[in-house]
């Protein structure tokens, strides 16, 4: 999944004074924005600098209008009722998705050969921040490719925080100009093309749909619905969003999830120095668990023939 949400830092911002901006619909205070800031902070991790203020007003004041108010105050109480439904809109309003189908195309060869050394044991793959689709059904082809057939050895969860991009995704509709970059021979094994008003639209044929499991996943959730062992996770372009402090947090949650020789593919512009006590770098923004970070799963037998895992202080959990 990518968030338009990246911290910047701007001092020439007169929108924000306390009294808010005349020619605005809606008055829009210092202690509006600085709410706003922390409530997503708080609930899905985005860190929002100064420079995003203007970003901030023009998509939540959609939600004003919508919800017929009059002033950010009356949405930010709607807001801390807890209303889920507004909620919902409130964390899809605030990020932008950003993806193309084999997006940092050097990752997908590597995610080939990593899963084809398994030698046909079935093979668990996350996609983390899914977007509208195209990264998860990128991973999805690249298996396809490697084991010549729709049903291969493997399971692709992708998950995402926002609910609308999720529907985007599972419906696996797409305009033509999203794959004019891919080979032919991958246009015509992978996708129908639209006729008459769907002229111009291409649809992800339903053998590859079939293969991602999408679902609702905040990053910052107590609980993920994730089962290990996962022998590779895509978390790329979304790190940039949270601030160290939650970045480390995340990736320390990952550990747990992995196989011992499990990758974690990371974005262009993201780098792990907070976690060398975690991962080491194995090539061009892919990592792998250090030696001292044992994953929480061994692979072991229970007495009664389930596969156990260890959690995080050594206790067994039968699967």
């Amino acid at each position: 999944m990518d968030t338009d949400t990246k911290s910047g830092i701007s001092k020439e911002k007169p929108n924000l004074q306390s009294g808010g901006s005349h020619d605005r619909e809606f008055d829009f205070t210092k202690a509006d924005f600085d709410r706003v800031c922390q409530l997503i902070y708080e609930h899905a991790g985005i860190s929002l600098g100064p420079s995003k203020q203007d970003m901030v007003y023009s998509r939540l004041a959609r939600r004003l209008r919508a919800n017929r108010l009059e002033s950010f105050r009356e949405y930010l109480a709607i807001l801390e009722s807890n209303n889920e439904v507004e909620w919902e809109a409130f964390v899809n309003s605030l990020t932008t998705n950003l993806t193309s189908f084999f997006r940092e195309p050097h990752h997908f060869p590597i995610l080939a050969e990593h899963v084809a050394k398994q030698k046909g044991r079935h093979c668990a793959l996350w996609c983390s921040a899914a977007s509208t689709g195209e990264e998860a059904y990128s991973m999805a082809m690249t298996m396809v490719d490697t084991f010549g057939t729709f049903t291969p050895p493997v399971s692709i969860i992708a998950s995402d925080v926002d609910t609308q991009v999720l529907a985007k995704a599972e419906l696996g509709i797409y305009p033509l100009e999203s794959i004019e970059k891919l080979p032919e021979d991958k246009v015509k094994r992978f996708f129908l093309r639209g006729a008459g008003e769907k002229a111009g639209l291409v649809r992800v044929r339903k053998e590859l749909r079939d293969m991602v499991i999408f679902r609702q996943i905040n990053l910052l959730s107590d609980n993920w619905p994730i089962r290990p062992p996962l022998d590779a996770i895509f978390c790329r372009n979304v790190m940039i969003y949270f601030d160290k402090e939650t970045q480390l947090k995340i990736l320390e949650r990952f550990v747990p999830l992995l196989q011992q020789d499990g990758l974690v593919f990371a974005g262009h512009s993201e780098s792990y120095y907070q976690a060398t006590h975690l991962f080491k770098l194995r090539g061009n923004t892919v990592y792998e668990l250090e030696k001292s970070a044992q994953p929480a799963y061994t692979g072991e037998l229970s007495n009664s023939g389930h596969r156990t895992h260890r959690g995080h202080h050594g206790h067994r959990r039968t699967r």
